[in-house]
């Protein structure tokens, strides 16, 4: 079966060009004009037809703060699968004592057979021994090409001596390691001072995790990836202070790569100051939202290709488990939900209101992330060979995000209100139809494990 996507216009990380598509099984046969041969048509005279979108952060079916997150891989991906995107790579996660093959064999257990969009795994690291450096080549041979270390949360960090030695480590087996970068020693400082003042509220949590502290992280962070001669992914960025440490390591010769998320593109730490905890504690994220003068920066830095990757972090609770720090505000569970809205955001706020073109919205939510984590050039563009996974983004068609809405079980969505310039009209995942106009089509998971090769970006 030859089907025909006529009439659109095929984005690029390099430009917009009027373009039919001509799809046989799950692959792209055909990108041109006048093509022929297709046993049926699809009219989208009008749309831009996208590479589908990669989320390469999510955290789905996550045990953390005493609870579960509300969106396993089941509903997750569902909803991530109708916001455009077609491959998410979420993080196994051993616990601290277990291998690394223990991790990935329990998010193997917790995503096969139960994921509509396509999916890979990082792989965290949050021990590290001579039994973890000898299971590392296998990780490759298994499809798991880039990792996760913490500068924070006491569960997870491992300190610089052995990130410094597990760096060097990735470098010789040519893998990518994405850092969360804060500053654990003061911020815990900073957490005890203001609980022994007793502010407990929401509005403790930006006080407490200032963006300075994630410039100190990501400087410290850069001159180990220096001395391990590792390139880094810098992920979750949220301010200025951090991206000039970034751009200090550029101009020395380093390798680094950046990741920001809509979040810190479109919201601020005002919501922290809502007096009313449910409304403020939603919000609660690790890095916090920052000031409104921040987003700007984020903004130029995606003009100008300094930052390379769009993510979400989707870390989805619902608002009864946010409850559990109303008496204490370390305890309530930190994420947002997001893989559901990103690509009408990036494109409402980002392409239509001229911040950037169509053209970089592609390298920020396909190109970039499919080279960076080894799946291009089989994800990531729309041209012969390339797996069917396309976007169908009508600009005429805009909506009011509601959280009511959502296929996220968190039950709210932090843009609830944000009007869209346009909407997805359809989602094409290898091949196959699987939304239409915002309806799932299949109610059984069709999502297929992606062993990774290596960075090409």
């Amino acid at each position: 079966m030859k089907t025909l996507l006529k009439g659109g216009s095929v984005v690029t990380g390099s430009g917009v060009k009027r373009a039919d598509v001509l799809l046989e099984g799950e692959k792209i046969l055909q990108v041109g004009r006048r093509v022929a041969g297709a046993d049926q048509v699809v009219d989208v005279t009008g749309c831009l037809l996208f590479p589908g979108f990669i989320d390469a952060h999510t955290h789905f079916d996550l045990d953390v703060a005493g609870t579960t997150t509300a969106d396993d891989f089941y509903s997750g991906s569902r909803a991530a699968l109708r916001g455009g995107t077609t491959t998410v790579i979420d993080f196994a996660c051993p616990n601290k004592g277990e291998s690394l093959h223990q991790g990935l064999d329990l998010w193997h257990r917790k995503a096969d057979g139960k994921t509509f969009c396509d999916y890979g795994f990082h792989m965290t690291i949050d021990d590290w021994n001579e039994s973890i450096r000898a299971e590392l080549p296998d990780m490759f041979a298994q499809g798991v090409s880039s990792f996760k270390m913490y500068m924070t949360y006491p569960a997870m960090m491992i300190g610089d001596r052995d990130m410094y030695w597990a760096l060097k480590e990735l470098r010789r087996l040519g893998g990518i390691c994405g850092v969360h970068c804060e500053n654990a020693g003061v911020i815990d400082g900073m957490i005890a001072e203001r609980k022994n003042a007793g502010y407990l509220g929401p509005d403790s949590h930006p006080i407490t995790r200032p963006p300075y502290l994630e410039a100190e992280a990501v400087s410290r962070l850069l001159r180990l990836a220096q001395a391990a001669d590792c390139p880094v992914v810098i992920v979750h960025l949220t301010n200025q202070d951090a991206l000039q440490e970034v751009e200090h390591a550029r101009r020395r010769g380093q390798r680094v790569y950046v990741e920001t998320c809509p979040q810190y593109l479109l919201l601020d730490e005002s919501v922290y100051f809502n007096p009313d905890y449910s409304s403020a504690a939603r919000y609660v994220c690790a890095p916090p939202l920052r000031e409104k003068s921040q987003q700007e920066h984020l903004w130029k830095a995606l003009r100008r290709g300094g930052i390379q990757t769009v993510s979400t972090d989707h870390c989805s609770f619902t608002l009864e488990q946010k409850d559990m720090g109303r008496e204490d505000f370390t305890r309530i569970p930190g994420g947002l939900p997001g893989v559901e809205t990103r690509g009408e955001l990036l494109y409402s706020y980002g392409v239509a209101k001229r911040r950037i073109t169509p053209a970089q919205m592609c390298r920020v939510l396909s190109e970039n992330p499919a080279r960076l984590y080894g799946l291009f050039p089989r994800k990531g563009i729309l041209r012969p060979g390339s797996d069917a996974d396309i976007v169908v983004y009508d600009p005429a068609a805009s909506h009011v995000i509601r959280g009511e809405d959502s296929l996220s079980r968190a039950g709210y969505s932090p843009y609830e209100g944000f009007v869209t310039a346009g909407s997805i009209r359809q989602v094409w995942l290898r091949g196959h139809l699987a939304i239409q106009e915002g309806a799932v089509l299949d109610q059984s998971p069709a999502g297929q494990y992606l062993a990774r090769g290596k960075n090409s970006l």
